[in-house]
């Protein structure tokens, strides 16, 4: 097997994926023993403690009524109950609700969309999600993937910020453009792209600072920073990309709120997935948002940080035996 199968090949991905989901997956299932614990058939007990499994696994309010509701009327002819068709039922239910979400394939195995180049993404999200470590991650994976990556730190505000990245740009040897703290974004951000087109770079990510508290200001900033890109690239960014804490639960889905509100977002990353029980939030987001999550963080290794795929998610959720 070589390295490429290794660290994207679909049988490694779900092992890397069921255990970073194993929290979620032993709260939620836990849940769900009890609530059908001496049960033959699905009453309203039942239904009341897998509601409270579902929302206690931060699928949300919205997303769980609609998963419950379609069980009732999977069930309303049949009443007979074991755990494996409950299992097969939720699971079929929860695969349906990702499925109506939108998803987008284009970063299969770390590949980039065609048609451009340089791909052009912005990066977006609050301090502390994970977002400059995402950025690490897919600079790291996107360069084992064949792919020339440059990074900009064009979020000036914060020198630690920008000394992560750092890290991260010595770590991958992938290259940084950055300035001293307290520079106009903007500016980086422009010198970033108009590197990465002198270089003829496949992959540009460019940090942005985190801040929600003043959206009008976030959305100056933002807009700001893709004016000056578009006087090089005149379709450019080509992806705006928010990062959430997955572990923060419903706090995640205020932020994608916040954020869809301020500035165009255009894809997802969901972080901090291995070390919660709250990894149903990813159905809440993938319900609520008309937006594609594209990855999510299972774990520390930059190996750890997925392309989303809809299938896998669910499989990982679920127990492998049934």
């Amino acid at each position: 097997m070589g390295l490429f199968d290794k660290l994207f090949g679909k049988k490694q991905q779900q092992e890397t994926l069921n255990e970073g989901l194993q929290k979620t997956r032993e709260g939620f299932f836990s849940k769900i023993t009890k609530a059908i614990a001496g049960k033959s058939t699905i009453d309203e007990e039942v239904l009341d403690n897998l509601e409270e499994a579902l929302v206690s696994a931060d699928v949300g309010i919205e997303t769980t009524v609609k998963i419950i509701d379609n069980i009732e009327k999977r069930v309303a002819k049949d009443k007979y109950l074991n755990t494996g068709e409950l299992n097969t039922i939720l699971k079929d239910e929860i695969r349906n609700v990702l499925i109506s979400a939108p998803q987008d394939t284009s970063y299969t195995n770390y590949e980039l969309p065609a048609g451009h180049k340089p791909h052009i993404v912005l990066v977006v999200g609050v301090n502390g999600v994970g977002k400059t470590t995402t950025i690490g991650k897919l600079a790291h994976n996107f360069s084992k993937a064949g792919k020339s990556v440059l990074l900009g730190a064009a979020d000036t505000f914060r020198a630690a910020a920008v000394d992560q990245l750092t890290i991260w740009s010595e770590r991958t040897g992938v290259p940084i453009v950055k300035k001293e703290m307290g520079s106009d974004p903007a500016s980086v951000a422009f010198d970033t792209v108009s590197s990465g087109v002198a270089k003829n770079v496949d992959v540009i990510l460019i940090d942005t600072a985190g801040r929600l508290h003043n959206k009008a200001h976030l959305m100056d900033e933002l807009s700001k920073i893709k004016r000056v890109i578009q006087k090089t690239i005149p379709d450019a960014p080509h992806e705006v990309m928010l990062v959430l804490d997955g572990s923060t639960g419903q706090n995640a889905l205020e932020q994608a709120k916040h954020f869809t509100a301020a500035t165009d977002v255009t894809a997802l990353t969901i972080t901090k997935l291995d070390g919660t029980a709250k990894g149903g939030v990813v159905l809440a987001i993938a319900n609520q948002f008309k937006i594609p999550v594209k990855f999510i963080g299972v774990g520390e290794k930059a190996e750890d940080l997925l392309v989303f795929d809809k299938q896998q998610f669910v499989d990982g959720l679920f127990p492998t035996v049934e």
